[in-house]
């Protein structure tokens, strides 16, 4: 079980570990990831904890999803070239800006439970 520092959220803190040893080789592109339940046993953390890590590695480049099969690990900007259509390249981009909206809005979130917890232990 992983010792979590409070300085961050676990989830952010299990998907900087993930990347930290994708970068340094000691997870190869293309190898798959633990799921989320093995997340959960390995880290001792919820499967919302596990599930949010699995998708910060996806919006980070660092991990590829297939359904039924799997994530799988990958370095940013390693993919092979592909041509998309604008609309696709606009839909993308989009959905970028959502999943960081989304992530700000669970930061914020995150800190406002952490407020009404020190308010209700003063009481």
């Amino acid at each position: 079980m992983a010792e979590f520092n409070g300085k961050q959220p676990a989830y952010l803190q299990i998907a900087d570990e993930f990347k930290a040893k994708i970068r340094e080789g000691k997870t190869a592109p293309g190898e798959k990831l633990p799921s989320e339940s093995e997340l959960m046993a390995q880290h001792g953390v919820s499967r919302t904890v596990a599930r949010q890590a699995i998708s910060r590695l996806r919006e980070d480049g660092y991990a590829i999803s297939h359904q039924g099969k799997g994530s799988f690990a990958a370095l940013p900007g390693d993919t092979a070239s592909t041509q998309h259509s604008p609309e696709f390249e606009q839909i993308s981009q989009f959905l970028t800006e959502v999943r960081g909206d989304v992530r700000r809005l669970t930061e914020r979130m995150e800190q406002l439970e952490d407020l009404v917890r020190q308010q209700s232990k003063e009481r």
